[in-house]
């Protein structure tokens, strides 16, 4: 079946066009973090959750907040916490006695973009229930279920640094999560730019510049742009990779490697290549688009033994060498 790469390159810069009124808008606000306002438009057009890890002070619930205002999309920002508890989250039914009945109060889940701040700090009860949401996008409150708004995906951080009081996160749901985006510090230029912007304290108001059902378009497009059998092939051998290093001639990344990335990872990789190039004003993705969201769909997946902790290698380390191992089409 022939496919004309040129409609489709057309098709995608004009659907794409409203991302740069996004970033523009941001980086009013915020200074830097090209790399993270990426990853969150790339989860966005994927319907896809993503996970955020960094120092305090790096901008990451203010990146989240204001991307949600650019859209005019319903948002909520819950601070998990150790005593939290389902219901906070979700909500739950509370006794009228003038009725004598129960009522439903929705938790402050029920909205577009849900910022998860601190996540790891909030014990299983209360990741059981989010994991609901995220995977079946309803959620359970006495006995009846109730769909969650459209679009809606969850936004989280969390603290590396910071471990009293926190709980890992479990696999089944990190792998909820489409991406893990790692923040770092900014650069010398870009901290002289925070420190001139914000020493008034004068934040700038952010503006709408784009509706949800522009956004819902987008995510077709999103679809539509071509992803080859070589392509295709590529992410499936880097996943095998993951699971079988020996396969691939990497025998010195078998003892590392402690479990794989899963067949999510899979559709995620490839989901994520596209919105990729779609950011870039590409109807077709490259080897390079799928190299360049490897790690942030990888990194929370591929669970590294006591052996490559010892030999003081992290997560990253690993995928780079899988990525160095795999034949590039």
């Amino acid at each position: 079946m022939a496919v004309d790469i040129e409609a489709i390159n057309a098709r995608v810069k004009e659907q794409s066009r409203f991302l740069d009124s996004i970033r523009t808008e941001i980086g009013r606000v915020i200074v830097g973090q090209t790399y993270l306002i990426d990853r969150l438009l790339i989860a966005l057009l994927c319907d896809g959750h993503i996970l955020v890890e960094g120092v305090p002070g790096l901008a990451k619930t203010l990146s989240i907040n204001t991307l949600a205002h650019t859209l005019g999309a319903t948002h909520a920002r819950l601070s998990f916490t150790p005593d939290l508890l389902p219901a906070d989250v979700t909500g739950t039914q509370i006794y009228n006695p003038q009725l004598a009945e129960f009522t439903t109060r929705q938790g402050p889940i029920f909205v577009n973009i849900f910022l998860a701040d601190e996540i790891n700090r909030a014990p299983a009860k209360v990741q059981s229930a989010l994991l609901e949401a995220m995977q079946e996008r309803q959620v359970s409150i006495g006995g009846v279920t109730y769909p969650l708004p459209q679009p809606f995906m969850v936004l989280a951080t969390q603290n590396p640094i910071e471990s009293e009081g926190t709980y890992p996160l479990p696999e089944a749901q990190l792998d909820r999560f489409m991406l893990k985006a790692v923040v770092d510090y900014p650069n010398r230029q870009e901290e002289r730019q925070i420190l001139e912007r914000y020493e008034t304290g004068h934040i700038p108001d952010v503006q709408r510049v784009v509706d949800l059902p522009s956004l819902l378009d987008a995510r077709m497009a999103v679809q539509d742009v071509v992803l080859n059998d070589r392509l295709r092939d590529y992410i499936v051998d880097l996943m095998l990779a993951t699971r079988d290093p020996r396969r691939y001639r990497m025998e010195a990344l078998k003892p590392l490697i402690a479990y794989g990335a899963s067949p999510r990872a899979t559709i995620h990789l490839a989901q994520a290549s596209k919105a990729f190039a779609f950011l870039d004003g590409r109807g077709y993705v490259t080897p390079d688009d799928v190299k360049a969201v490897a790690k942030d769909v990888l990194r929370h997946r591929v669970i590294i033994t006591y052996e490559a902790e010892a030999e003081d290698l992290t997560t990253d380390e690993i995928i780079d060498r899988v990525l160095q191992g795999v034949a590039v089409p």
